[in-house]
């Protein structure tokens, strides 16, 4: 398969992944795009030879630029070199892997210039669903899920009606403290929350694991991608990460996705949908888990998984509200400002902080974003 893509958050785990599966599949490399890693995105440079590399922090411009002075490549920063990138002619999929509210407006200027995406930033569809989706429809663009939950969906929405889809079943490992009463999280370090039961991600990523907001950002993406009634989105705990989600159709039944925890099967799916390939990974073994277990997730005592489902159930802007604050506190967390516990109680607050607004455009975006941030800067 011959195919022209365009990474955003190339040193990430998800970008580096999806290196190791372009490679695999012997895919071009247009463009590489990182936050600030210059020495790993230096070397991806030097081997994948992209036509374009964007540093988005400005302040690692120069450094980038001497880092590649013997390269023929073309060096961009800042949003303004995201978007480019974003809206390349050469493009025929753009990944995007940045995490953050900054992975917005990339998305919505690669769908302007009608280029299909393969999507890893959960904030795009959190905080500007609507958005996004609409002018996805208008453009005739697709967009194809990365996270495992979604892409697992994806999958199991294949050769079947939606008209008689039921509802969906998102799994959840439950994260480090999965079974911790509300005073035991109080407890809980950093070094603590950083450690994924299953799964190997970013800081970012790897703390909303822990408070169960990853989850209620899946759930709130889920409503987006497939269209659905949040009524439709069930949530359970499954603590091996085997079955990735399911599906319930009209008649009950239940068909699910399964496979060894390993982003790169996602990954990989949504750069060579409709076909499958060998994938760099290994085979899923049932008996060699022998146990799969399920329950129903704690959002009483993981305040943010309520939150996030309770700000997308009021609709407007309170998902970008909660997702702008969640961003916030655990900035603040990794610093070692506020305490674990304290993430859910910001964000929760939120939602009664604000009154209802719309979100039309991607000012409302912006707005609702400095809002909650402006919010949580103040606690701090």
């Amino acid at each position: 398969m011959n195919k022209n893509v365009s990474i955003l958050g190339s040193t990430g785990s998800i970008g580096t992944q999806s290196l190791e599966v372009c490679e695999k599949q012997g895919f071009n490399i247009v463009a590489l795009a990182a936050h600030s890693s210059v020495k790993l995105l230096s070397e991806q440079v030097r081997k994948f030879k992209p036509e374009y590399v964007c540093i988005y922090n400005e302040e690692k411009y120069t450094e980038l630029k001497e880092n590649l002075a013997d390269t023929d490549v073309e060096i961009l920063c800042g949003m303004e070199g995201l978007c480019r990138i974003a809206a390349l002619e050469e493009n025929d999929i753009v990944l995007n892997s940045v995490v953050g509210m900054v992975g917005l407006l990339p998305t919505l200027t690669a769908i302007e210039a009608g280029k299909d995406i393969a999507l890893a930033n959960k904030e795009t569809l959190v905080a500007g669903g609507k958005l996004v989706m609409s002018a996805a429809a208008e453009k005739g663009v697709k967009i194809y899920p990365v996270d495992s939950e979604h892409s697992a969906i994806f999958q199991c929405l294949q050769g079947n009606k939606r008209s008689q889809l039921s509802k969906i079943i998102l799994t959840a490992s439950g994260g480090p403290f999965y079974g911790y009463t509300y005073e035991q999280l109080g407890n809980v370090t950093k070094a603590d929350a950083l450690k994924h039961p299953n799964w190997d991600m970013g800081n970012k990523i790897t703390i909303d694991s822990a408070t169960l907001m990853n989850k209620g950002l899946e759930f709130i993406e889920a409503k987006w991608l497939f269209d659905l009634a949040p009524d439709q989105i069930e949530i359970v705990v499954h603590r091996q990460s085997v079955i990735h989600s399911a599906v319930e159709y009209n008649d009950c039944a239940v068909i699910a996705q399964l496979g060894v925890p390993d982003m790169k099967i996602p990954i990989q799916y949504a750069l060579t949908y409709p076909d499958r390939f060998e994938c760099p990974t290994k085979p899923l073994s049932l008996t060699d888990y022998g146990t799969l277990t399920f329950a129903k997730p704690d959002s009483k005592t993981f305040k943010c998984l309520g939150a996030a489902i309770d700000a997308i159930t009021r609709g407007g802007a309170y998902p970008c509200l909660v997702n702008s604050a969640n961003e916030e506190a655990v900035r603040a967390f990794l610093n070692d400002e506020i305490s674990f516990i304290q993430i859910g109680e910001i964000v929760s607050s939120v939602l009664e902080k604000f009154g209802y607004s719309e979100i039309n455009c991607y000012e409302d975006v912006m707005d609702a974003d400095k809002r909650a941030r402006d919010y949580v800067r103040s606690l701090i």
